[in-house]
């Protein structure tokens, strides 16, 4: 019985994934491109005439409409793990670009994200990033990465965060990556307690290396922040890797 049940759930789920696809098509993905050109457009605008407030909140807006369009839904769980006045090295767990989504339009945080330098590439989103103050970073040259976070420490103080992921890169399943240091390093150099970072569900709406979108849920769980209680970035980086990997599934 329970077979026959299962069997007919996911009939009805390759159904609906296949009505999604024409939507995903001629719809949402046109959409997805437009709106990222148009509300780009506004944030360079904002941020060029002297309005950076203003233009940040232009991507929470971009994100959670996408979202809401793409047909998934973000929980979040752990809100009051943040200090709105406490600054933070975040931490979190990488399995699809649907991530931007979820942490830009649901976090609820003013952070700077360290972002690979191939998104800096990208038009009207590259431009936007670098007006907001996000970190581009070349993976190849780790002179290079290091000058480019070091350039945006000043701006990490007064409940201003800075947003790792650490693995530098999306995993392709629920398996993380092997942690980068950097995250934990700039931790340590700036004395700031490292706030992790759970998502779940992001992989299964967005697979890594692939544009099959469907529709689901994803979930972020905000652990309780880490101090650094003395650790160097070797000692740090297994800790926070061991928490968000308790709450992965």
């Amino acid at each position: 019985m329970q077979t026959s049940s299962s069997s007919v759930n996911n009939t009805e789920k390759q159904f609906l994934n296949l009505l999604y696809q024409p939507y995903k098509i001629l719809f949402f993905l046109p959409f997805f491109f437009l709106s990222t050109i148009v509300l780009g457009s506004l944030v360079v605008v904002l941020a060029t005439i002297g309005w950076p407030g203003l233009a940040r909140k232009v991507p929470v807006f971009w994100a959670r409409l996408n979202a809401f369009l793409l047909m998934s839904k973000v929980r979040v769980e752990g809100f009051s793990n943040i200090d709105p006045k406490q600054s933070y090295i975040v931490v979190a767990n990488h399995q699809s670009h649907y991530d931007i989504l979820a942490l830009y339009g649901f976090l609820d945080m003013d952070f700077r994200w360290v972002m690979k330098q191939e998104l800096r590439k990208i038009p009207f989103l590259g431009l936007a990033g670098v007006k907001l103050g996000h970190v581009f970073v070349d993976r190849s040259n780790i002179r290079r990465a290091n000058q480019s976070i070091a350039q945006v420490k000043d701006q990490i103080t007064n409940g201003t965060s800075i947003l790792f992921f650490p693995e530098g890169t999306r995993s392709a399943g629920i398996d993380m990556l092997p942690f980068k240091r950097g995250a934990f390093k700039m931790a340590t150099d700036l004395e700031l307690p490292i706030l992790p970072i759970t998502i779940n569900g992001s992989g299964r709406i967005l697979p890594s290396k692939t544009l099959n979108i469907l529709p689901g849920s994803v979930e972020l769980i905000i652990h309780p922040p880490i101090p650094l209680d003395g650790r160097t970035d070797k000692e740090l980086s297994p800790v926070a890797r061991e928490v968000i990997e308790s709450s992965l599934r």
